[in-house]
């Protein structure tokens, strides 16, 4: 098992959600690595932590990363945030996603959560699965 193949993915992903036009119709140019300083969108997409386990085999080296991408909204109900969050879904599972080393086997939706936030938004976090090879 490695996680130097960590870096590559977040990245991919990234470049993926922040080029998928379903989404950007929904959220413009507000998909984030890292939240910017200042006044947020109403709503936004942000890319979170994620876990790593060893899928590794006889034939090679592998990783299994859990990783979560939140979609967060100050719009009355739900319906922004489920819009953005499917939009996230429909982009990223079964994507073929290009690394910079190694292969991604496999992206699959894993679970998600939806939330009222204390300061009166929305927010669903959603965690996919990825199996990557260090090929």
């Amino acid at each position: 098992m490695t996680y130097a193949l960590a870096g590559g993915l977040q990245s991919a992903i990234y470049t993926h959600l922040s080029g998928d036009a379903a989404l950007t119709a929904l959220v413009g140019s507000a998909i984030y690595d890292a939240l910017p300083a200042g006044t947020l969108p109403q709503t936004y997409v942000a890319l979170g932590g994620e876990e790593v386990l060893d899928r590794s085999d006889v034939t090679g080296s592998g990783a299994e990363h859990r990783f979560f991408v939140t979609v967060t909204s100050d719009a009355a109900g739900f319906a922004a945030a489920k819009s953005a969050a499917a939009a996230v879904c429909d982009a990223l599972v079964g994507a073929a996603v290009p690394l910079p080393r190694g292969r991604l086997a496999g992206l699959w939706f894993d679970r998600a959560r939806a939330e009222r936030l204390t300061g009166g938004g929305r927010q669903i976090t959603l965690r996919f699965r990825a199996r990557l090879e260090d090929v």
